[in-house]
């Protein structure tokens, strides 16, 4: 699709979700023809004119102020996320983005080494087409179902999640993975309209998962910084742990992502058994390795 395609099934979206109540807006009697605002009440809330806001939802942001956006924001009672997506939706209609591929980056040695001091935390850094380029030792171990494949050589969640057979299994809350990571990549793409390896990734999930496709038409985004995952490991069983996405700033575009749990409890337990599972499985492959010397 393109930006201005995407601004408009957004907008369309957003408006739909919001009732004349929930806008303070009277409650006429009789049938609405259109789920949510009408376009004449947006325009009105955002206090710009109608037939401006319809430019606006037709996909024609670029020009358009930061008082208009931010007053298109409030109209439509946008989250943080939705504003900021606006916001980069607005960026790339104006600057009118070529094709390009965006090179995987590598992770500096400095930060590598951050990583790995990690011991007792799963960590990993992806960039934002969620592939994941470095993950320490405990990492490793609790994604293990994602570096089973050896033949793959960078592993991405989101084409493990919808393509791989296991990915449901090893996601137990389905349906909120599947809205975290769709509304990860859809937040993504507003951000990077011109990343070709990203654009390339969508059209490949959209064409191979009905539930992908599904989830993407909804147009939901969203800022993913802390909270809870589940995950049904195949040796340890269903851990959930908390996590913390951190941005890097020295390394646009990268994020390192660490879990915990508290001291005391199930999931604590469970990654110590990770742990060891983990330190087992590195002596084995050791030994094998010292084996065919």
């Amino acid at each position: 699709m393109s930006t201005q395609s995407d601004i408009r099934a957004f907008l369309t979206s957003r408006r739909a979700k919001i009732t004349p109540q929930q806008a303070g807006l009277p409650a006429y009697g009789g049938n609405r023809r259109v789920p949510g605002l009408r376009r004449e009440e947006v325009a009105m809330l955002a206090g710009v004119s109608i037939d401006y806001y319809v430019r606006l939802e037709r996909g024609h942001l670029a020009g358009a102020s930061e008082e208009v956006l931010d007053g298109v924001a409030n109209a439509l009672q946008l989250d943080d996320a939705e504003r900021s997506h606006l916001y980069d939706l607005a960026r790339a209609v104006a600057r009118r983005p070529t094709r390009r591929t965006r090179r995987i980056r590598a992770v500096p040695d400095s930060v590598l080494r951050v990583l790995d001091s990690m011991t007792d935390a799963p960590a990993f850094i992806r960039n934002g087409r969620l592939d994941i380029l470095a993950v320490n030792r405990l990492g490793r171990a609790l994604y293990a179902p994602l570096f089973a494949d050896h033949t793959v050589q960078t592993v991405n969640i989101a084409r493990f999640q919808f393509l791989n057979p296991t990915g449901r299994d090893f996601f137990p809350d389905w349906e909120e993975s599947v809205n975290t990571t769709v509304s990860l990549l859809r937040t993504e793409a507003g951000r990077a309209p011109g990343d070709s390896d990203l654009t390339g990734l969508i059209g490949e999930l959209v064409t191979r998962s009905e539930e992908f496709r599904t989830a993407w038409a909804k147009h939901n985004v969203r800022l993913h910084h802390t909270g809870r995952k589940s995950f049904r490991h195949p040796t340890v069983g269903e851990i959930t742990l908390d996590f913390d996405a951190m941005e890097l700033p020295a390394q646009p575009g990268l994020t390192l992502t660490a879990y915990s749990a508290a001291p005391s409890t199930p999931a604590h337990d469970a990654l110590q058994l990770l742990a060891a599972w983990a330190a087992t499985e590195e002596a084995v492959a050791a030994a094998d390795r010292g084996g065919s010397d």
